[in-house]
């Protein structure tokens, strides 16, 4: 494994900056990674056929003395829920096998031009309906920290693609933890954005209300870096906010130099119980806010009542979203298309490549939403449901007129076994219940490792949320603890990892 690919973005941006490296090596660096691991990984559907001529762009363009932004010429891998005109969008279904889109997502333009190199486009939950990316039509993705484990879900592909060094940089999508919950389980650093906050325009919709954009990193100023160039305001997207936003990699970059957490209020939700959490992940949890406390951290109780509702209020809402926004794969425009033999009606060849295009858990949604969106049921199922997310909004409202930010586990477990739940949908949706209400709400999130498990020695993460708008209050917060937590592992989690240190002793890595 070449040196350049255990690099953070940050470090390899300086590096290119500095004409110590070219983007073509970098670039060229990552894609022999994936051929050398992602046959066991399985973190890619496609793989750029255009990168090393990007790069090659990028560097003509230093060497003319063309000023370039920040991440110019590192490499990005990109979910399979973001549109691109040069691969394949699939959103991790058969019924968009080989769909090439006429335009980019805005989130993938913006990073192209910001100079980013895309690698190809990561594996996922089908249509982002999952959380343990097993539910792909194209197969599971593997943990880097253990083959036979999950790496999270939906976007399962992305962080495992972080973590096994094919990408320093990803893009996810977060509906109800699909950014967050990859990271706890993979070691790696993942933001949801404030709703709004980054344009959804070119993300095959799942939930529109709840879906959110986000960065995929190993380090809190990588995914500061990374939000900077694809948020801010879309006239393409009507939920777009207009906001001027701050600087998200300087707040990264405060946070890891600043003395932030003293006098920070932290809140801890008294209705959130160590009984349904896995031992090594609450006692995680209590050492990072052990840790924060020993600076000067103030940890408040607080109560959100209705948090222990989110769960099944987000799967009545989502579903709901989910059959309305999927109805647009009719045979008929574009997709994949099945007719039974001997002819048929519309109907009949709608009903035929739904059956055949769509997986088991989109059906179950689907089926779901459109019942609970039925008439005589929807008051009793949609719209309670829309009123628990309004009681959900006023107990952060509540909350955040006390503390500062909210932590919790970012996920009650660490990385299950392949094939473990598969046959539970309601141990799979369960993996969900510190995310979810964030996504109900709009706030944002992230998720940063904080140690391993005691019983597993796999690793957990601490999820932080703000109030809306306030995703730069996440990063000083976030970046102030990683570096205390770094600093006591004596380096980045992820050199911890048995598959990795293995893959890197085999190379001859120092």
């Amino acid at each position: 494994m070449s040196d350049l690919t255990r690099l953070n973005a940050a470090d390899l941006a300086s590096a290119l900056a500095a004409g110590d490296v070219s983007s073509v090596e970098a670039t060229r660096a990552h894609l022999d990674r994936i051929s050398a691991v992602d046959g066991d990984v399985h973190a890619f559907l496609h793989v750029s056929d255009h990168a090393v001529a990007v790069a090659e762009d990028i560097d003509r363009r230093r060497a003319a003395g063309e000023e370039l932004g920040p991440l110019a010429g590192v490499p990005l891998a990109i979910k399979d829920v973001l549109v691109t005109t040069d691969m394949p969008s699939t959103s991790g279904s058969k019924i968009l096998e080989g769909y090439m889109s006429p335009y980019d997502a805005t989130v993938v333009a913006r990073s192209r031009a910001a100079g980013l190199v895309p690698l190809g486009k990561t594996n996922m939950d089908e249509f982002a309906m999952g959380s343990s990316t097993e539910h792909s039509a194209y197969g599971p993705t593997r943990n880097p920290w253990d083959l036979d484990r999950i790496p999270g879900g939906s976007g399962g592909g992305s962080a495992a693609a972080v973590a096994a060094f094919e990408a320093p940089l990803a893009l996810g999508s977060d509906t109800g933890g699909s950014i967050r919950q990859p990271a706890h389980v993979t070691g790696t650093v993942g933001v949801k954005p404030t709703y709004g906050g980054v344009s959804r325009y070119g993300a095959i919709a799942l939930a529109s209300s709840l879906d959110q954009v986000g960065p995929v990193t190993r380090t809190v100023l990588d995914a500061g870096l990374l939000h900077d160039v694809i948020g801010g305001h879309d006239p393409n997207d009507s939920t777009s906010l207009t906001d001027t936003w701050p600087s998200f990699a300087d707040a990264a970059r405060d946070g890891a130099r600043g003395d932030v957490l003293r006098g920070l209020k932290v809140g801890v939700i008294k209705e959130l119980p160590d009984s349904g959490f896995q031992a090594g992940v609450s006692a995680s949890f209590r050492a990072s806010l052990a840790a924060m406390e020993a600076q000067g951290a103030e940890i408040v109780e607080i109560s959100a009542p209705h948090f222990e509702y989110g769960v099944a209020a987000y799967y009545l809402i989502l579903p709901a979203e989910a059959s309305s926004n999927l109805a647009k794969f009719d045979s008929v425009r574009f997709g994949l298309r099945v007719t039974p033999p001997g002819g048929a009606t519309v109907e009949e060849v709608m009903a035929a490549t739904r059956e055949a295009g769509f997986g088991d858990e989109v059906k179950r949604r689907i089926i779901l939403g459109t019942y609970a969106l039925s008439a005589g049921y929807y008051d009793a199922y949609y719209g309670s449901a829309q009123k628990v997310r309004t009681l959900i909004q006023q107990d952060f409202a509540t909350a955040f007129a006390a503390v500062d930010v909210i932590a919790t586990p970012s996920a009650p477990t660490t990385a299950f076994r392949i094939g473990e739940k598969i046959d539970d949908p309601l141990q799979m949706y369960l993996n969900d219940v510190t995310t979810i209400p964030a996504n109900l709400a709009g706030v944002p999130g992230i998720s940063i490792p904080s140690g391993l498990a005691e019983e597993d020695s796999l690793p957990v993460g601490i999820q932080f949320l703000a109030p809306v708008r306030e995703d730069a209050r996440l990063y000083r917060v976030g970046a102030a603890l990683e570096a205390l937590l770094v600093d006591s592992w004596g380096g980045p989690l992820l050199d911890r990892a048995p598959v990795l240190r293995q893959a890197q002793a085999t190379e001859g890595v120092a």
